[in-house]
């Protein structure tokens, strides 16, 4: 056995032994420092391991600090923000108001943004009397963009009324999904103002400078359904090209490719909004445009014979469907329509892009009130469900 090694024996078998014969070590003295190299290193490891517990014990102290004084900044905060409410019962006009005032109300806005700007205006005495009003009506999600005609000095509980209802909202082009071009620029002209020509100078110039290069020169799907406040806007450029950059903007947020295949999801997309009025039926009236395709029959839609004639498809005639040299006459052209038929909405492009695994062929909606639609492989039920269709039609 070597020296060290000897000497690290003994020294770990050695007893401490005070004077008066005792192996327990008095308190009073100080513990006698390490004799070998081995004792030095367990001294030195236990040392370190003292101060790593030291640190995460002042870490995790730290952290309970810091997550206490969140919590209690929270409920202080929301105590404050529930007394400032409180406080603000008193701080209301008695209404009914006077005078009139047009007050705008900006897509996306909340009821404390709404709020300040109608304490600004001199419609409510404070915004927090609004906020209040708003709570206490439980009308938070409600509230509706648009110009609304107010009055001065009015009490807050009236003007949550006034701007939860849509039917008082003015100066706000809506475009709903399912709505075609025409109608859109038709409602932003009679909002706006803007002569109807304008707009139509824009569509026949084919966005020339709005338009992305995907689009072919057609507006028809590329304007994003939503609200728009078209009275303060100045030109039909700038309202066509806001609604053409929001929709831009959702195709890319949806992960909608780009290309020709944006073109080609939109085009499917819009006959799925024109066919069917219930979101659960958009997978698979997508299914059933991709399983046409793919065996290269015509698509059969009424709704985009319909776009083709400008009408609606129950207005239809033998005439329309007949007639072959209607490029949207999906029951003898093959293929896509060439442009979309309609402004899609989110569920609809979502559709197009996963349509529903199914090999369906035909579908009808046999119930145009509740929206009934079946679907079918096989061509003798398609049958049945259009009789079906038929006795609705002749009852109603």
């Amino acid at each position: 056995m070597a020296d060290d090694d000897m000497q690290d024996f003994f020294a770990e078998q050695a007893e401490w032994v005070g004077e008066d014969g005792k192996s327990e070590p008095d308190a009073s003295v100080p513990p006698r420092p390490p004799r070998s190299r081995k004792e030095m290193q367990q001294y030195r490891r236990k040392q370190q391991r003292a101060r790593q517990v030291k640190v995460i014990i002042a870490v995790v102290f730290v952290l309970l600090l810091l997550v206490c004084g969140w919590l209690v900044f929270s409920k202080i905060g929301g105590a404050r923000d529930a007394l400032q409410i409180t406080r603000s019962e008193a701080a209301d006009y008695p209404g009914p108001g006077s005078g009139d005032v047009e007050f705008t109300v900006e897509t996306g806005q909340n009821s404390v943004q709404i709020g300040d700007n109608l304490e600004k205006a001199g419609i409510v005495k404070s915004s927090a009397a609004f906020q209040q009003a708003v709570k206490n009506a439980g009308l938070e999600n409600h509230l509706q963009p648009g110009v609304f005609q107010l009055q001065y000095r009015m009490k807050s509980d009236a003007v949550v009324k006034i701007l939860t209802d849509s039917n008082n909202a003015k100066g706000f082009l809506v475009v709903n999904p399912g709505e075609r071009l025409s109608t859109v620029l038709d409602q932003a002209a009679d909002l706006s103002g803007i002569d109807r020509s304008e707009f139509q100078a824009i569509v026949e110039g084919k966005g020339e400078g709005i338009l992305p290069a995907e689009a072919g020169g057609s507006f028809e799907g590329w304007l994003e359904p939503g609200n728009y406040n078209v009275k303060e806007s100045k030109s039909a450029a700038d309202i066509m090209k806001t609604m053409v950059d929001k929709r831009i903007a959702k195709l890319d947020s949806l992960g909608v490719p780009t290309g020709d295949d944006r073109e080609r999801i939109l085009k499917i997309a819009s006959i799925a909004e024109g066919e069917v009025n219930k979101s659960d039926y958009y997978g698979k009236v997508t299914r059933v445009v991709e399983n046409r395709l793919a065996k290269d029959m015509p698509l059969g839609m009424d709704s985009v014979i319909a776009y083709g004639n400008n009408v609606e498809p129950r207005a239809l005639t033998k005439t329309m469907l007949s007639d072959t040299s209607n490029p949207y006459n999906s029951r003898v052209q093959k293929g896509l329509p060439p442009t979309p038929i309609n402004q899609p909405g989110d569920n609809a492009i979502k559709a197009a892009m996963h349509p529903e695994d199914g090999d369906w062929l035909y579908f009808v909606t046999v119930n145009l009130d509740t929206g009934e639609t079946k679907f079918t492989a096989d061509e003798n039920e398609f049958q049945q469900f259009s009789k079906e269709y038929e006795d609705w039609e002749a009852n109603n």
